[in-house]
């Protein structure tokens, strides 16, 4: 029955994904990033209510009024493409952070270069680097937010957490802004590298922003807020 149930959803998923990446497309040259994020977001939580509905995947979210009215730093753990798509949906405007090769799938990827992330060449680590703390600190400065994964790549629950690229703590001492703290376990539910996914309920904890002077310090702080509640809900 979850084989099926899965079938059904990606049908709904990837049926009405080039329609919405063609409308992102042709709005493009009219409407702000802000706005086309809000039609993006408006479809994603058209998708996860399916996922909802067809998969019986739920989720709750506790400390949602953590998030700050200005420009911040939402740093995640990663599990799976469920977060990929909820965080986009917490504040606008948003950019997140991606490999330069999903640019080039048709519709989706031309969709998401109009969203205007920060894409990165993961086999240029210390090129990323910079040109993450460069871009993003051009987007923080023009009121947009962040969205980053520090592990990089996702990761299966049982597996724990990876260790945390320093990024968002010299972002956020750089430009002295707040690091949100982010942990979930949708890879429970909608599994890396599975096509079937299991019903139950997807559990978000939001932290309390973190400040901080050092960069690694800061850094270590966000790990070992996002650890404790790993261990609690995965």
């Amino acid at each position: 029955m979850q084989t099926l149930r899965s079938l059904i959803f990606n049908v709904v998923l990837y049926s009405t994904l080039i329609p919405v990446s063609i409308l992102i497309i042709i709005l493009f040259p009219f409407l702000k990033t802000a706005s086309l994020q809000k039609i993006a977001s408006k479809w994603i939580n058209f998708i996860l209510l399916s996922l909802k509905k067809i998969c019986g995947i739920n989720w709750s979210i506790e400390g949602l009024e953590n998030i700050p009215d200005k420009p911040c730093i939402l740093v995640s753990n990663h599990q799976g493409a469920w977060e990929s798509f909820f965080i986009q949906t917490l504040y606008f405007p948003s950019s997140s952070i991606i490999k330069r090769e999903l640019l080039f799938i048709p519709f989706f990827g031309w969709a998401l270069a109009c969203l205007k992330p920060i894409h990165l060449t993961r086999s240029k680590k210390i090129v990323s680097l910079k040109k993450l703390i460069k871009d993003g600190t051009d987007k923080l400065k023009n009121g947009i937010s962040l969205i980053i994964f520090p592990e990089g790549t996702r990761a299966r629950p049982h597996k724990g957490l990876k260790k945390f690229s320093n990024s968002c703590g010299l972002l956020s001492v750089k430009n002295s802004v707040p690091i949100v703290p982010i942990c979930h376990n949708s890879g429970l539910f909608w599994k890396n590298r599975r096509f079937n996914k299991q019903s139950g309920e997807v559990q978000v904890r939001i932290g309390a922003p973190l400040y901080g002077n050092n960069a690694k310090d800061l850094t270590n702080e966000v790990y070992n807020w996002i650890e404790l509640n790993f261990v609690e809900i995965n």
